[in-house]
């Protein structure tokens, strides 16, 4: 039999009976749509990380207090007091740490803030005057607070979008005066709406010189974060190295396996987030092709109750000279063109739903979110496909090819 006229015996059988083709492929159609949406939306939701965390600059160092945790006993030495006012005077001496440039220790926690009759919970942001350039903010009135007023500990702020709206309504918070914690603190700039989709979003933060911070909110002597940037990219690798030799130092450490503090440059947490969401996304596929196994065993049912319902024709066929593996590459040929059919279907459904979800969440939800069409989904869909037909076709189609011609004619 020509390949040719086994492709158009295989369609004619399978067009005979249209309606339980169809149901016959809608577990694969079901699968790979699955596959395709969760494939294309983790590389949507992985750019979208990676962005915002490359948004700060490749040459941005993060020394973050307490050492890495490798295990869960060590997640209490996350919580870790060990960055200090020594700490940062040790970085900034130029002969400890020589391609740096930029350095800024961060403090943070909540409180509620009021204005009038008006309360709102807020996270109070302490920083330096570098943080308008590290994280690109912008106020859309007023202006950032300077190095001024970081040394003088002044009561100046910085508000989030949020932040105005609750506590002002429509009034203009620029020069008002809001309390936190029994104390007064001017808004000296309101900034833009950032969406709750970024990575870093200011919406809910209250924005004061860490000075401020530390002194009249939270009363810690320590830092939560101490944020630098490295002369350019090419000297992060030697600069993380100085950072660590310097926080040893300070901190009498001779064996690096003790450290209390963790050094991150961005490349390290890009790395990670996409590792994280790379597991994710796969383990989401892995899940999703149950609905494939499920869809194969369908098909398994469904070309067996086909063999049994032509047991005619595949007496009529082989008495007229049809062999054992022409009946068996025809069945075969059914499975596979069963399942593929579901694949590409599949693939067009699903790459369509990521489209149109990756719209929704960028112009409804105000995220920076592309829409990426999952190349990998769709070779391992249509292989995966054909896979099923011949794993899942290969008894049925077994089954008929050894059928008595004999008894394939006396079947009523």
């Amino acid at each position: 039999m020509t390949l040719s006229h086994l492709f158009k015996t295989s369609l004619t059988g399978l067009s005979t009976n249209r309606s339980r083709s169809f149901l016959t492929i809608l577990g694969i159609v079901i699968g790979i749509t699955a596959i395709m949406l969760v494939v294309s939306l983790g590389a949507g939701a992985q750019n979208l990380i990676l962005g915002e965390v490359q948004g700060l600059g490749t040459n941005t160092i993060a020394v973050i207090p307490g050492r890495e945790a490798t295990s869960p006993s060590d997640v209490s030495a996350l919580y870790s007091d060990s960055l200090k006012d020594k700490d940062l005077t040790a970085l900034e001496n130029k002969a400890n740490v020589p391609n740096l440039s930029l350095i800024m220790p961060t403090v943070f926690g909540a409180s509620g803030a009021s204005y009038g009759s008006n309360d709102y919970q807020v996270t109070i942001f302490g920083a330096t005057e570098h943080m308008a350039d590290i994280f690109d903010l912008v106020p859309v009135e007023g202006q950032f607070f300077d190095s001024s007023d970081v040394a003088s500990m002044s009561s100046n702020a910085v508000i989030g979008a949020d932040v105005a709206t609750h506590l002002f309504d429509t009034q203009d918070p620029l020069g008002q005066n809001i309390k936190i914690k029994g104390r007064n603190f001017r808004i000296v700039g309101v900034l833009p709406k950032s969406g709750g989709g970024s990575l870093f979003n200011f919406d809910a933060d209250v924005i004061m010189p860490y000075t401020t911070v530390q002194t009249y909110v939270t009363g810690q002597k320590y830092f939560n974060r101490i944020i630098m940037q490295a002369v350019n990219d090419a000297a992060v690798a030697v600069t993380a190295d100085d950072i660590k030799l310097t926080l040893r130092e300070s901190h009498n450490i001779t064996d690096p396996t003790k450290d209390d503090f963790t050094v991150q440059t961005q490349q390290d947490l890009a790395n990670r987030l996409g590792t994280i969401t790379s597991a994710l996304t796969w383990f989401l596929v892995a899940v999703a092709s149950i609905a494939l196994f499920v869809g194969g065993v369908g098909i398994m049912n469904i070309m067996l109750v086909s063999v049994t319902e032509r047991t005619r024709e595949i007496g009529l066929r082989k008495a007229l000279g049809a062999k054992d593996r022409d009946i068996l590459s025809q069945f075969l040929l059914e499975a596979v063109l069963l399942t593929s059919i579901g694949g590409v279907v599949g693939i067009i459904l699903g790459s369509s739903l990521a489209f149109i979800t990756a719209f929704a969440l960028s112009h409804f939800l105000g995220l920076n979110w592309n829409f990426v069409f999952p190349w990998s989904g769709a070779a391992m869909g249509i292989s995966v496909s054909a896979i099923i037909g011949l794993v899942f076709g290969g008894y049925p189609a077994s089954k008929a090819s050894k059928k008595s011609p004999i008894e394939a004619l006396r079947y009523e």
